[in-house]
């Protein structure tokens, strides 16, 4: 399965009253990461063609992300059924790789020109099972 992940610090637009990461701002993190491994992986015909939205996601905070936490955010595909995938994002603190937060993610793949659920087709699964 083919792993994607990016770096960055919390700066202090991320952060809540408390002064920790918002929980908002986590599933903003979940969604870039997610449309950032799509947009690397797949080419500009295959992303015309189809566009995914989210069914359904389920995350748990362990720990909170403070101003200039060094994060490294790390996604792969765990399954694909029909027009179903999921995927998994982990969201750690880079410096001492304690998991702040880890989400699954459920996507529905649509056509793009009749927003109608579509099936995954086996040439876009595969090109996220490459190592």
């Amino acid at each position: 399965m083919q792993h994607y992940k990016e770096t960055f610090k919390v700066v202090e637009e991320d952060l809540d009253d408390l002064n920790h990461v918002n929980n908002i701002r986590y599933i903003e993190w979940v969604q870039e990461i997610s449309k950032n491994h799509w947009l690397k992986v797949v080419d500009e015909a295959t992303r015309n063609e189809m566009v995914w939205v989210v069914k359904n996601h389920n995350i748990t905070y362990a720990k909170p992300a403070k101003l200039d936490d060094p994060i490294v955010v790390n996604t792969h595909i765990k399954s694909t059924r029909g027009p179903l995938s999921t995927r998994v994002v982990e969201i750690r603190n880079n410096k001492t790789e304690q998991l702040l937060v880890n989400a699954i993610t459920e996507w529905c793949l649509l056509d793009a020109k009749t927003f109608r659920p579509k099936r995954v087709p086996e040439s876009v699964q595969n090109l996220f099972k490459k190592v």
